[in-house]
């Protein structure tokens, strides 16, 4: 037979989308996923295997009934796969942005269960019967625990500051000290982001050093507001100055402009009793003079995402009124879960246990060592006889701006793959990805690290890396 009969005999035997729709496996499907998709994608396997055997491939497996039936119900269950899926965290940086940040605790997920199924009071005052305020869910557990007289909640730390500047100071001048105008993950920056809120960004000082009497020579008739920014993922060591918030809030409010700190992160207890880096609280800010504080809810407080801005009543108001604070709310989960978390905070002897982010950056490094050493012939096991696996002394991040140089003692399990070549660490690190939960760890030192310190789930991690032989 030649070439082109051949072409034109393999043709024919590609069953029509009829044909297939009518067959029993697909029908089952067509149960599963609905007429439409399953029909939308037997036409493209159908085509795409014309088109190879037109093209003179060779069709293999591909080319009988049972294959190509095959092929539409795994890439059906591709299409409706989540793309949104849990990992395990090994990269060794416990907030990490790339990866949701914080864990939420079992309070927080049941809370946002409870109300995404049906009606909730999120802007209804039960007791009066009538319309309500959806900040009133949270604003006063916010203000219990930071001493505020008011609060409101948007979408993430980086919109609370947006909103703030563009209510207080459009128009205006901002003062700022150069040494604090940062850049954060995804290029977000200050300078754009005040350009963005109708604001005038005015830098105070020097990178490294400034001093009460730059703030003072700078205050004038357009100014708008003094602020301080947390400067989240750098430190400036060495020669350097800067201005206590005592002093910033009396120069501000000498000139009757407010004073406001963008925290960036954010936390409501004092770290320093569990053995972590300082971090100066929400409450000592605002007791320190702040006017208003910003800061997010998904690094070191351990709930969802959002930013909260907190402080005066009156400014509290002013925020609220902007137009823009409707476009920048946030949904009755994310309240509810934030609900959760505050309450949590209630009993602050307890709380690093109850709250995910904290109980993994607090977890002490013996503990992690001893289920490395649980975890290392496992690992073993699986990657077979051409891979070192050893434990590692390390250190963990705690990421998402938190105490950027600070780190924390941990351990991890170290894969070498001697006299591989090329990528193969890197084709390593891709198939614990693959996982049906992907392992997320990180390539250093000629080395695959998986730092344990965010391994919660030690019985589910263990059980997949069976699927890693002969993988």
């Amino acid at each position: 037979m030649s070439s082109s009969a051949d072409k034109q005999a393999r043709l024919r035997r590609v069953p029509s989308i009829d044909e297939l729709l009518r067959c029993a496996p697909v029908s089952t499907l067509v149960d599963v996923y609905g007429r439409e998709l399953v029909t939308t994608t037997a036409r493209e396997c159908v085509s795409e295997l014309r088109q190879s055997i037109a093209a003179g491939g060779e069709p293999g497996a591909s080319g009988t009934d049972a294959a190509l039936i095959e092929q539409i119900a795994e890439r059906l269950a591709a299409c409706m796969a989540p793309t949104l899926k849990p990992v395990f965290n090994l990269t060794g940086t416990v907030l990490h942005t790339n990866l949701g940040r914080a864990p939420m605790p079992a309070e927080a997920i049941a809370a946002m269960t409870a109300v995404a199924s049906g009606a909730s009071n999120l802007e209804f005052d039960l007791a009066r019967g009538r319309r309500g305020d959806r900040d009133a869910l949270v604003e006063d557990w916010i203000c219990r625990l930071t001493g505020a007289e008011a609060a409101t909640v948007v979408n993430n730390n980086a919109a609370a500051v947006l909103l703030v500047l563009n209510t207080l100071a459009q128009r205006r001048e901002v003062l700022v000290s150069r040494g604090e105008l940062v850049e954060i993950g995804g290029s977000f920056r200050i300078p754009d982001v005040m350009s963005r809120a109708g604001a005038r960004l005015v830098e105070v000082g020097t990178t490294n050093r400034t001093h009460a009497a730059d703030f003072a020579a700078a205050i004038g008739e357009r100014t708008g507001l003094v602020m301080k920014v947390h400067t989240s993922n750098y430190v400036i060591e060495g020669f350097t100055a800067s201005v206590p918030e005592p002093e910033l809030a009396a120069l501000a409010h000498a000139a009757d402009q407010p004073f406001v700190v963008d925290l960036g992160s954010g936390t409501l207890v004092d770290l320093s009793r569990w053995g972590l880096p300082r971090e100066q609280t929400v409450a000592e800010t605002l007791a320190l003079g702040a006017d208003l504080v910003t800061f997010s809810g998904d690094k070191l407080l351990g709930g969802p995402q959002c930013g909260i801005v907190a402080g005066k009543r009156e400014l509290v108001k002013r925020v609220k009124r902007n137009p823009m604070k409707r476009a920048l709310r946030v949904d009755k989960v994310t309240l509810a879960a934030l609900g959760a978390v505050l309450r949590l905070y209630a009993d602050p002897d307890r709380v690093a246990e109850r709250v995910p982010a904290l109980r993994l950056l607090t977890r002490p490094q013996d503990e992690i060592a001893a289920q490395a050493a649980r975890m290392l012939p496992l690992l073993a096991a699986a990657l077979g006889a051409d891979a070192e696996v050893a434990i590692e002394d390390c250190r963990s991040q705690i990421g998402s701006g938190a105490l950027p140089v600070d780190v924390l003692p941990s351990a991890a399990l170290t894969v070498r793959l001697p006299g591989a070549r090329g990528r193969a660490l890197e084709r390593l690190a891709a198939r614990l990805r693959d996982l049906p939960v992907p392992v997320v760890g990180r390539i250093h030192d000629d080395r695959l690290w998986l730092d344990l310190r965010c391994l919660d789930e030690e019985g589910a991690f263990s059980e997949q890396l069976a699927l890693l032989r002969g993988a």
